[in-house]
């Protein structure tokens, strides 16, 4: 039986959810394994010290959310057990306080989840499905199954706290009068430190989709919306594993999937917080969707994105493949611009591909205020190259359609 729980709990915590979804399949795995009619999880809260319950099974009465506080004598005793525990009424407050909203003496056997000596949750058994306690095989598999468990509930809280800790820190931010850019670059050049190859890429993006909006017409204010959308789109990628931005081969499916959740996590970083631009969000979980409904994560078509957001996604590419990758070295800006206006307008917006050519081709000519492309980025494109690939967007679309007088 412990070998079937232990294959059940493998594949459950490996499944392509969230952990607080497979919360509750993987305390049903649990009883199983030990003949548990009721059932808790909980997560350990260090600030205020409290156990909080994330799945509960079986009891006729339980709250949504359980809570129960802990003294640090508590969580001292929990951390000294390293094994499971049977409760009786003469021990229990030894553990468990009784002061939280679900009594102690519901339990008849408890499991501190420790992940190298520290404590992250709790498995708190009820009653069997038969009667009398649990055996001392029972505990046994417990001890082995449930150091599985502490690792997932481990990996769970550590992504939940970056995310809180992200999502704070933009709230503090934005709650300035003013959203300087000086805050927000330095925010851009934390989300870019994964890997050199990745160093100055939210930075880029922003400048460029700014440029692009600013030659499309775009007032102030929403150019700089454009431009703080830019620094904060890869903002998810601050729980992405590191070792995904040096792989220099193609990505596996898992790992693809693990690296485009990044705008998933962004979006939930970014939601609630109040910038003066109101598509932040938006954009941030968007810039990866495509015209034709070919992106990710919503599969969305053209005029479902958000105008910033095709801007983002568009400034977003042309960086990407102007820049050095592990798997491959960069694209000229002939190769990059070539390759935009060949899959436009089925991957991009064509209004923002005219925009790019035209800050490209002010660079070419030297008419540019402010140079478009970043100072490591060579202009090796003339001004009649770039009016060779604006003839060729035109001409897709107008479908190839020749009109005369």
């Amino acid at each position: 039986m412990t070998f079937e729980a232990l294959s059940d709990l493998g594949s459950l915590m490996t499944a392509d959810r969230d952990f607080r979804e497979t919360a509750s399949s993987v305390l049903s795995a649990l009883m199983e394994a030990v003949d548990a009619a009721e059932a808790a999880l909980f997560l350990f809260r260090d600030k205020p010290a409290m156990l909080a319950s994330i799945a509960a099974r079986g009891f006729q009465a339980f709250p949504p959310q359980a809570v129960i506080p802990l003294l640090p004598k508590h969580v001292h005793a929990l951390v000294s057990l390293r094994g499971p525990q049977a409760l009786s009424a003469k021990n229990y407050e030894g553990f468990l306080s009784p002061n939280g909203n679900i009594a102690p003496e519901l339990f008849k056997c408890i499991v501190p989840l420790l992940v190298s000596g520290k404590l992250v949750g709790m498995l708190a058994l009820g009653q069997r499905a038969t009667d009398g306690p649990y055996s001392d095989d029972e505990l046994d598999a417990l001890r082995m199954l449930c150091n599985y468990v502490a690792l997932a509930v481990h990996n769970y809280t550590l992504t939940e706290s970056l995310s809180q800790r992200v999502s704070e820190h933009l709230r503090l931010l934005a709650s300035v009068q003013n959203f300087y850019d000086t805050a927000l670059e330095t925010f851009a050049n934390a989300i870019d430190v994964k890997h050199v190859h990745i160093r100055g890429h939210s930075l880029r993006v922003g400048r460029y989709a700014a440029a692009v909006g600013e030659a499309m017409g775009m007032e102030a204010p929403d150019v700089a919306g454009l431009r703080a959308s830019g620094y904060l789109h890869d903002i998810g990628k601050v729980a992405v594993d590191k070792a995904l931005f040096g792989k220099p081969s193609a990505l596996n499916p898992d790992e693809f999937r693990e690296m485009a959740d990044h705008t998933v996590i962004g979006h939930q970083i970014v939601t609630g917080v109040q910038f003066p631009w109101p598509k932040v969000a938006e954009v941030v979980r968007n810039h990866h969707e495509r015209a034709d409904g070919s992106g990710y994560p919503d599969r969305l078509h053209l005029d479902e994105i958000v105008l910033p957001a095709r801007v983002i996604g568009l400034a977003d590419t042309f960086d990407a493949m102007t820049s050095e990758r592990p798997y491959r070295h960069s694209h000229s800006i002939g190769e990059a611009l070539s390759e935009i206006v060949r899959n436009t307008p089925g991957k991009f917006d064509p209004t923002a591909v005219q925009a790019l050519l035209i800050q490209v081709r002010r660079d070419s000519t030297g008419r540019n205020k402010s140079k478009f492309l970043d100072e490591r980025v060579i202009c090796s494109i003339g001004p009649t190259d770039v009016d060779a690939l604006a003839s060729t967007l035109n001409h897709k679309l107008a479908s190839g359609r020749v009109y005369s007088a």
